[in-house]
Formats: C-alpha cells, structure tokens, sequence
C-alpha cells in the first residue's frame, strides 16, 4: 500500500484531529502502532507539525468519517486521476570502462550493416561522439586495426528496441539481408 506524504506528520494531524484508533492511523502512516502511540503521548512529535492530509488530496473527509464510526475499517489513500509524469533519461547512460573499448566495435557494425543511420542516431545508441564515428569511417582511429564490426546489443551498449526504432526512423529495414544474419548472429 502507498504510504502518505511525511507520514509521521500526517501520523500526528490525523491524532489530533480524527478520533481515529492507533492502529488505523499506523496502517494508514505506515508506522508501529505503539510508534503512533508515543506520537500521542509526545513522547516522539516533539516539534513535528501535523500534515493535513484531506487539504493534500491524499484521503477524503468522508474516508475519514466512515472510519471513525468503524474501529475495523482501514483508511484508503485517495486515488488521483492526474497523469502520471513521463520518465525521461538523462542523456547517455554510463558506461563501464571495461565496455567503453567496445564502442568502436558497434559503430562499425552499424556503418556496415546499417548505411541509413545518421551520424546523430549512432551517437545517441552507442553514447559516442560524431569525431570518433568519422574516424572509425575514415578507418583512421587509433585502434583501427583491431575494430571487428559487433552487434552493439550483444555487446550491452544499447537496447534491442532503441536499435529498431532509429531503424524505422531513419527508414531503413529491420529485417537484415541474408549476408548479415551470419555476423549478428556471431558471439563476440
């Protein structure tokens, strides 16, 4: 069960305000009921001010109400019908050193096996910059005589899906030819 806002402080609004039992309010708060107990005594609230949690949205005054003339009944959290706000990362992952020699090996796979790819979208999957996919092209990196083209999610780099959908966006096709089923199929 979601516990309230600040529980100890709505813990102590809910006693001073509510003749609701120790137990609802600890089953509510998520807390001990003898914590809810001390919390009554002043043994614990010194200086916590009280949360209203019928003012925040998180139970209604008639949740409250049904409990009081029910010491059995559980007091519910309020369900929101807001949206819930979107996950978004922030930037590229990190990535561990021990995978960072790995980057080249993907971008090489994808400019082979995959031409359509924009210099933008490889940067974005693998986490690299555009300099060091030109001199992976241009076969002019440092380490170019060791690059094997590896598929970059065999090598944990990106995501099967993000792979597939800068794929379709950049309108190339997620079915490879024959000739590329050997090299993604190959265990690095």
């Amino acid at each position: 069960m979601a516990q309230p806002l600040m529980p100890k402080a709505t813990a102590v609004w809910l006693i001073d305000n509510t003749s609701l039992s120790f137990e609802q309010v600890a089953d509510f708060c998520g807390l001990h009921r003898l914590e809810v107990q001390a919390i009554a005594d002043g043994e614990v609230s010194g200086g916590i001010q009280g949360f209203d949690p019928v003012q925040n949205g998180q139970v209604s005054k008639e949740e409250i109400e049904r409990c009081q003339g029910n010491p059995a009944a559980r007091l519910k959290m309020s369900t929101s019908n807001l949206p819930k706000p979107a996950q978004r990362t922030k930037g590229p992952k990190y990535v561990p050193v021990a995978k960072r020699g790995d980057k080249p090996d993907a971008i090489a796979w994808m400019l082979k096996h995959h031409t359509e790819l924009k210099d933008s979208q490889i940067s974005k999957l693998v986490g690299t910059t555009k300099d060091t996919i030109a001199k992976v092209r241009d076969r002019t990196h440092w380490n170019s005589p060791q690059i094997q083209p590896r598929h970059p999610v065999l090598l944990g780099l990106c995501s099967q899906k993000d792979l597939d959908a800068a794929i379709e966006k950049s309108g190339g096709s997620l079915v490879p030819p024959e000739s590329q089923l050997e090299s993604i199929n190959e265990v690095p």
